[in-house]
């Protein structure tokens, strides 16, 4: 689109003379289908078009200053860097004005810019992108979910019969796609998935509700509105214009980011920030609903990508391209449906003997569930994971009902199709035989992976460590030597040692 076909206040937005600071030449312009953004200097100004696409309706001018001040108020308390104000413009003959006193013609959101480079998008693809960011992500999301509102009418938005309807829109309006982008097959059996889940989950989706997962989210959760800036991880570009989209399960919006990086190929990076984020929730039993939400938003990315095979506008080269990414997230989103074979891992070992590293590492290369036995063992306490516990913590009590949680949330998640690693000591037959009663009653796959090294190596590791969830000090270890039980001849059937020395 040249200037001349631009909106007379977009063209004169576009001139450096129109902005009451110094401005970067040229002024930038970035069009989405619903907004303008002009980039001058060390601010940015969202203008948003006159449109109703049904989803939204930016049709008036009320409305557009409605949801500018909608945009601020959602994205100001998780991105204060970046949000700035509303102002009005206003018209003085042929002149436009930022922030006139006379009546206002049109909104404007003023932003402070951020460089691009420091989008997650973008440091994903300059290969910068590390687990660490990932798990402090998790850690970033799970802090803004703890704090994002919920009320009854927010929850209503969790009735299945609502969220069910979505989905069918969904289906209905990427039928037409069908022998093209997606096959036959993958349409139904996505289909079937999603309404098989509706009709059989309902108690789990009403429990969903009643626990207060229902929340105000972000809506739009992917690494291109993720930036790393000020030295601090920024949420931005909340969805304003919708509350069907922003009122919604806590586990859209996770499902929003892992199945974006998986779909970068990246299951280490999604993996770092699912297991980061739900050991800080404590929303293991979310995990159910977790695939659901993965195919929804991969099969919405497709959908979107299909509409441009319909715009005109578009050239024939482009339309291959979207094409082929369509068919590409249709692929993902029918993946998400297939149950996997779910199967136990305990790790087994002294304090410092490198069982959650290990296991970390599992989990990546796995993609399973890495549950640890001093975050269950805070959550069960209701104190946060960076507080030290007291001696109530570990009392034998305490104990056992932490390994309790722990086998009972590690069984939930294996009959689901998930791998998941139970990270305790399990340094006493008393608690490895009922996960291996557990492991045969449920026909679950289990292993057992005992990590070693030598006492100083242990005292050494306890000493270093700082900032980690675990209470364990090196005072401890002559106690847990003098009670560790050896493996019976029936667990070694299950055993493998890991020397972590190196």
């Amino acid at each position: 689109m040249t200037d001349t076909m631009l909106p007379s206040i977009i063209q004169q937005m576009l001139q450096p003379r129109f902005y009451p600071h110094p401005v970067s030449e040229p002024v930038q312009l970035v069009q989405t289908h619903i907004s303008y953004v002009l980039l001058a200097g060390d601010y940015a100004y969202k203008v948003k078009k006159s449109k109703d696409l049904g989803f939204l309706n930016f049709s008036t001018l009320e409305k557009r200053q409605h949801f500018c001040r909608e945009e601020l108020r959602l994205n100001q308390p998780i991105a204060p860097d970046i949000y700035l104000d509303v102002l009005p413009i206003t018209q003085t003959d042929n002149q436009f004005v930022l922030g006139g006193e006379s009546q206002p013609v049109e909104y404007a959101l003023k932003m402070r810019q951020f460089p691009q480079k420091s989008l997650f998008s973008e440091m994903f693809e300059r290969g910068e992108l590390t687990e660490a960011h990932t798990e402090e992500l998790g850690r970033v999301v799970a802090h803004f979910h703890k704090n994002a509102k919920t009320n009854d009418y927010i929850r209503s938005f969790g009735n299945v019969s609502q969220v069910r309807q979505a989905f069918e829109q969904n289906y209905q309006q990427t039928g037409k796609y069908i022998g093209g982008s997606q096959t036959q097959q993958q349409y139904e059996e996505t289909k079937q998935f999603s309404n098989r889940f509706f009709t059989q989950q309902q108690e789990l989706l009403a429990q969903r509700q009643e626990n207060n997962w229902i929340r105000e989210c972000h809506g739009d959760l992917h690494l291109r509105n993720i930036c790393l800036w000020q030295d601090k991880i920024q949420l931005f570009d909340r969805i304003e214009f919708n509350q069907e989209f922003r009122f919604v399960d806590v586990m859209y919006d996770v499902a929003f980011a892992v199945m974006d990086m998986e779909a970068r190929g990246r299951t280490s990076l999604a993996n770092a920030f699912l297991n980061a984020y739900i050991e800080q929730t404590g929303d293991w039993e979310g995990l159910q609903v977790l695939p659901l939400y993965l195919s929804r938003q991969a099969y919405v990315r497709a959908k979107v990508i299909s509409f441009m095979l319909d715009d005109t506008g578009i050239a024939d080269e482009q339309k291959q391209e979207a094409a082929a990414n369509a068919a590409d997230y249709y692929r993902l989103a029918w993946e998400y449906t297939k149950m996997n074979e779910g199967r136990l891992i305990l790790m087994s070992g002294l304090s410092g003997s490198g069982k959650t590293t290990v296991a970390r590492q599992l989990a990546r290369r796995l993609r399973a569930i890495h549950l640890r036995s001093d975050a269950v063992r805070k959550h069960l306490a209701g104190i946060a994971l960076e507080a030290q516990g007291g001696d109530e913590l570990y009392t034998a009590a305490m104990s056992e009902k932490t390994y309790n949680r722990l086998l009972e949330l590690g069984v939930m998640l294996a009959n689901q199709g998930f791998t998941v690693i139970l990270d305790a000591k399990y340094d006493r037959q008393a608690w490895r035989q009922p996960a291996i009663d557990q492991a045969q009653a449920y026909q679950l796959p289990l292993e057992i992976l005992h990590c070693t090294a030598p006492t100083e190596v242990l005292r050494d590791r306890l000493l270093a460590r700082s900032g980690d969830v675990s209470d364990a000090t090196p005072d401890l270890l002559r106690s847990q030597q003098t009670h560790a039980e050896p493996f019976t001849e029936a667990e070694q059937a299950y055993l493998t040692t890991v020397d972590t020395t190196k």
